[in-house]
């Protein structure tokens, strides 16, 4: 079985991963498998950035296959934020409630609702070489905080063809258009060229 570390210690992230790269025959491990931090400051100004950034950090340590992710909401009413400042969107303690509440607050009488979501993930070979690959998904502010599966920006994260927002759907549902599952897609592809 081949080891790969996943650079994150959500274990949202983690069980998500490990449900995708399981099937190529691949063990996972995260940040949350180590006895010491590895501490990375996330400075790039794109998602494509962070992820590399991630990624490098654990891969000059550890030596062994790295895949990184950096994700975020962009709204068209905010310019674009929280965009790659979404998991520190107004301190990183502050609540997923609060921050979804602001975010429709901000997005209240507009005529563009529209949002993405972005997954970059870079991946780093064990011999060093990179790639990095970008998931999109389109969807719209909701009017209201709804539905209690997901995490994060997904009870706010209205996708039309479903018609409700992706906390409101199944696992399997969501990671079929998200959009870590649509980078993860584009890896997983790779990775079984590769083999």
């Amino acid at each position: 079985m081949k080891e790969i570390m996943i650079a994150t210690s959500n274990a949202h992230k983690v069980e998500e991963f490990k449900q995708m790269l399981k099937p190529l025959g691949y063990q996972v491990k995260s940040l949350l498998d180590l006895d010491e931090e590895i501490d990375i400051e996330e400075n790039g100004t794109t998602f494509e950035e962070n992820a590399l950034i991630k990624a490098r950090a654990i891969h000059e340590k550890l030596h062994i296959e790295v895949v990184a992710d950096d994700s975020g909401l962009m709204v068209n009413a905010m310019n674009g934020e929280p965009g790659i400042h979404s998991a520190r969107f107004m301190g990183r303690d502050t609540s997923y409630d609060i921050k979804n509440a602001y975010i429709i607050e901000q997005c209240a009488g507009k005529a563009d609702r529209g949002c993405q979501f972005v997954c970059a993930i870079a991946y780093i070979r064990a011999n060093g070489e990179e790639q990095v690959f970008r998931g999109v998904v389109e969807g719209e502010v909701a009017t209201q905080i709804q539905g209690e599966k997901g995490f994060g920006y997904d009870p706010i994260f209205f996708y039309p063809p479903y018609n409700t927002t992706l906390a409101n759907v199944s696992e399997d549902k969501k990671n079929a258009v998200s959009h870590r599952g649509r980078a993860l897609q584009m890896l997983l592809e790779y990775l079984a060229e590769e083999d």
